[in-house]
Formats: C-alpha cells, structure tokens, sequence
C-alpha cells in the first residue's frame, strides 16, 4: 500500500454516517474509517455493511475499528487495530489475503516494537499502514494518550518500513508542522465530523486534499 494522504475517522458525524460517508465517496476520499465504541455490536455490523455498499467500487476504501470478526461479517476492505485488539499476526491469519490492516502506535516505543515485529522471520505479510498519535491533545477518546509532538513523528517517519498515518489533534491550521516532520498521510476525525451541511464537508474535504498536494 503506497502513500494515500487523506483518513478519515468517522466518529457520530453531524451528517450522519450514510450521508457522511456518500460525500466521501463523491469527493475520493482514500480512506475512511468508522469508529463508534458505543454502539451495540449488531448495529454496527449492520451500519458496516450499510456504509460497505456505499464504498463499494469506488476510489474509497471502507475500514472499521478494532474488530476482525466486524470486518469479516461487514466485507469492510480493512481493519484498524489497537494495542488491546486481535494481534496484526493473528488479524492477517483470519482475514482473507487482500483485506488491509491499520495498526495504531502511541508512542516511540509501540512503533519500535511494530518495526521490529515486522522484519522477524516467521512473521505474516506486515500491516499496510500505521497510524502514529496523537500529535496534539485530542478529545476523540475518553482516556487520550499523552501526545507525542511532531519530534517523535519526524524520529518514526526516517525508520518506518511502511506508510505512517499521523493522527489526533489535527487541524488545518496545524498540519503544516505534520508535514514539515515528513508526514505523507494525515488522519481528520473533528475537523471533518463536525461539518453540519454537506457544502461544508465537500469545501473542508478538497481544501485538505489541496494542501496535500501541494505537499507532495
């Protein structure tokens, strides 16, 4: 998987999922990601594969969070796995060969110890991404990680073997120093979620595809 630039995280968007999720497919974005922990789980499988036949064959992948068996049952194109989730290992075993995999790093010591992981003999194909965050203070979760500044993510980016998503806490008057630190693909959750009228999304959605490009 090369570099794609944009991720999105969609977490109880203004929108709604469906509406939110079409405007993502209208605008291509690359990736998008549902995440809701509280949702019951057969609302979830059912709302994942309601947004699945949104992205199907279109130029958006459709992910969703933390779940392998939620992936499978969804036919969701990847998953996006946490420190407390289904091993990356154990995730690429159980899903079928051309599904994707995310794996969430908070720390300098969590991306090392997924590096390292990766070059062992033995070991299955590596993720097809990692995320790396957050970057700022965020409010996306109800116990955030402590932030890891843009120093640890310029540290990560000169040794990862694999595409590396900066999240938590971007906006767009911050992304530049993303950027500056060597960062190819950002992840947006607020920024994004909190548009009330589609015109809204659209105009946030291209004016960050704009500054990626020009970033290139």
């Amino acid at each position: 998987m090369d570099d794609f630039g944009l991720y999105v995280v969609m977490t109880k968007p203004e929108l709604g999922y469906r509406r939110f999720t079409e405007i993502c497919v209208e605008e291509e974005v690359p990736i998008i990601q549902l995440r809701d922990k509280s949702m019951p789980n057969l609302d979830l499988v059912l709302l994942a594969k309601e947004l699945k036949g949104i992205t199907s064959n279109t130029n958006t992948h459709f992910f969703v969070n933390d779940r392998v068996d939620h992936a499978i049952l969804a036919d969701a194109d990847g998953v996006h796995l946490g420190p407390q989730d289904v091993s990356w290992q154990e995730a690429r075993r159980l899903l079928p060969k051309q599904k994707l995999i995310g794996v969430s790093t908070h720390s300098i010591a969590e991306a090392e110890l997924l590096i390292r992981q990766i070059s062992e003999p033995g070991n299955p194909k590596a993720p097809d991404y990692m995320s790396f965050g957050p970057i700022y203070p965020t409010v996306a979760k109800k116990i955030p990680d402590p932030p890891v500044g843009t120093e640890q993510l310029a540290r990560i980016m000169v040794i990862a073997p694999l595409p590396v998503v900066a999240i938590g806490g971007l906006f767009p008057h911050n992304i530049s120093e993303v950027f500056q630190a060597g960062a190819r693909n950002i992840a947006m959750i607020r920024h994004l979620g909190n548009s009330v009228c589609p015109g809204e999304l659209r105009e946030k959605i291209q004016q960050l595809k704009q500054i990626i490009r020009s970033k290139k």
